[in-house]
C-alpha cells in the first residue's frame, strides 16, 4: 500500500521541519531525538499524513528517525447568544468550509480555539563541550 499526504499536511509539516532544523542549528545540536506538537481540533490536519510528511522532510537530515509526538486540542466556538464551548458539529466536519453551529440558538458560531498548530517541544543531542 501507497502511503500519501496532501498538501496541507506537507506545507505545515514543512514549516515545522523548517522551525525544528533552524532551532537545532543555532544550538549547534548533533541530532533531533524527539518532537512533540499539538494540533488544534479545526485544523483539519490528518495526524497519519503529518507524521509521513515528517519522515518524508527530515530525510537525511538530523531529524531523520526522530520520535515524532502530536496531540489534538479540543476546539470551542463562541455565539452573539453569549455560549461559549463545543460546537454543534455538522454531519461532514471535513467539508471545504465545515458551519459550526451554536447548540444553544442554532446559530452559526465563531471559533474561538482549535485552529492553532504549535511546536511544544524539541529535543535535542548536543555536543558535550568540556573546558
Amino acid at each position: 500500500m501507497e502511503r500519501m499526504f496532501s498538501m496541507h499536511e506537507y506545507s505545515v509539516m514543512s514549516q515545522i521541519v523548517e522551525l525544528i532544523l533552524a532551532e537545532a542549528k543555532k544550538r549547534d545540536a548533533e541530532k533531533v531525538s524527539h518532537v512533540s506538537i499539538e494540533i488544534g481540533e479545526y485544523t483539519f490536519l490528518g495526524e497519519e499524513q503529518l507524521s509521513f510528511a515528517f519522515e518524508v522532510l527530515t530525510k537525511d537530515t538530523i531529524a531523520q528517525d526522530a520520535l515524532l509526538d502530536i496531540t489534538t486540542s479540543r476546539g470551542t466556538v463562541e455565539c452573539e447568544c453569549g455560549y461559549s464551548g463545543a460546537p454543534t458539529k455538522p454531519d461532514d466536519l471535513h467539508s471545504l468550509s465545515p458551519i459550526l453551529k451554536c447548540p444553544k440558538c442554532g446559530k452559526i458560531a465563531t471559533v474561538k480555539e482549535g485552529l492553532g498548530c504549535t511546536v511544544r517541544d524539541i529535543s535535542l543531542v548536543v555536543p558535550d563541550v568540556q573546558a
